[in-house]
Order: structure tokens, then sequence, then C-alpha cells
């Protein structure tokens, strides 16, 4: 059964889409099955994987609204590395219709219910707010992926978000967890950067993951050439760190298997 995250984060500009792109490029990489939704109306994970926004036939927006199923609004990525259900500016229109709808904060998780069991991982990126969309995705979700910019606004944000995952765990979706915490576009040389870096780990201990995304230029570049940065440049920093998120976050969710000749066990 397919693990459903949504890369979510109330705060724009802190690499939210380009974590979502990446580690599914990432991910896939390692011959996970992998399905990539754009639930942010400016469809801007959608071009960064190769799928042009501008010519879709069927998107998010019939999905949630219950017109076509998921599955046959799904397109290939760039070199079929992954799945995505892609999405654009008409998806603005779900925010509104939705409010409306019958079971309204459920439609996605109803939507990938019928499809989640042919993945590894649905990896779901959200709006920079918290509208219907962002709750559609919470709901639907057993773990939130937060990125975060080492910087000083940068834990008063994160506060805001986990208190609307407590309030959707708490009467929406009591399974749904906090993922982890990625620091993206850090720079080391900024005392800042470091200090907030510390203060992560201060308060989150092993919910922060090991794996730091540095800002880089190549990261930056992709998007504009439609490609995840590991098919742009694969030996760069960018690629190479996003690589090691991927294998961090499998690696979280391998069995714990325990030998049971082990002789610490006697």
């Amino acid at each position: 059964m397919g693990r459903i995250i949504c890369v979510a984060n109330q705060k724009g500009g802190v690499g939210k889409t380009t974590t979502a792109v990446n580690l599914a490029a990432s991910l896939a990489n390692m011959h996970k099955k992998v399905l990539l939704v754009d639930l942010d109306p400016q469809g801007n994970a959608t071009m960064g994987c190769g799928v042009d926004k501008h010519d879709l036939e069927l998107s998010a927006l019939e999905v949630l609204l219950g017109e076509v199923p998921a599955r046959q609004a799904i397109v290939p990525s760039v070199e079929s590395l992954f799945h995505v259900l892609p999405s654009n500016s008409d998806l603005t229109a779900a925010e509104v219709r939705l409010l409306e709808a019958p079971l309204r904060d459920k439609r996605l998780g109803l939507a990938l219910e019928a499809i989640k069991s042919e993945y590894d991982y649905l990896l779901i990126d959200c709006p920079p707010s918290l509208n219907m969309l962002t709750v559609n995705s919470l709901v639907a979700s057993h773990g939130v992926l937060v990125p975060i910019q080492t910087e000083y606004y940068a834990l008063e944000g994160l506060s805001a978000l986990l208190s609307t995952i407590e309030q959707i765990r708490t009467h929406r979706n009591p399974a749904l967890e906090l993922e982890g915490i990625v620091r993206t576009m850090h720079d080391p040389r900024n005392n800042l950067a470091n200090e907030v870096s510390s203060q992560l780990i201060g308060h989150f201990g092993n919910k922060v993951f090991r794996t730091i995304i540095p800002r880089n230029v190549r990261v930056a570049e992709a998007p504009s050439h439609g490609l995840p940065v590991m098919l742009y440049d694969k030996s760069s920093r960018g690629a190479i760190s996003y690589m090691a998120l991927a294998s961090e976050l499998a690696r979280r969710h391998q069995p714990q298997t325990q030998n049971l000749t082990d002789p610490a066990q006697t």
C-alpha cells in the first residue's frame, strides 16, 4: 500500500515544489513507484516534471470534482520516471466549488484510494496557503513533509503549520503524522542559518532529516528546462542531496526486522 505524503508549508518560497519534484524523481531513481500529485493551481510541479500545464486534457480539477477517476488524468513525467496528476490555474475553481460539495475535505483521499496500492509513494505538492486544497491533502495523507528554509521567520511559520496539522489530526485524520522537516536552501557559511538549523534539531529531534538541501544554482535552473535536477545535472550538489533525502526517507519506512538468533537476545 502506497504511503501518501503531502509536502506542505504555509509559507511560500521555502523550496516546497522543488522538494516535491526532486524527491519524486529521486525515489523513482531508486526503483520506487511514485505518483506526484500537483495540487497547487500555479502548476509549477507539473511544469517541473516536463508536463505542459497549458496543454492538459484532464487535471486534478476534474478528479477533485469527481468528474473522472484519478487514473484517467495521470500522465508520465519527463523520461517516464514517475507518474504525475497535473494541474494548472483551472484548479482555482475547485477551491470555490468544493466549499459546497459533499465530502468536500475528503475528495482527494477518495480519489487516491482506488490507485494508492499501485505506488510505493504518493507525494502531494500543496499550495502555500491553508485552503480547501491543502485541507484535502492533509486529510488524504499519512504524513506531512515540511521543507523549511533556515532563516529568521522559519520557526514562526512552522508553528502555524504544526497547529494546523494537529487540528486536522483531531477532527479529520487521526492517522496524520509529521513525516519530517527538511532544511532547504541552506548556506553553512551563514551563522543565522546554522543557528536556526540547531534550533530545529533542538525542538524536533529526529523528526528533522539529517540530509540538508544546500543553495544550489543547478536546482534553481532545472525547472526552467522542465527537468528534475537529477536529470538536469546528476552530479550537482543539489541532485546528490535530494538522492540522499530519498534514501533517508525510504530507510525510515523499511520494516524493522529483528534477528531472533541474535546473541543479545539470549
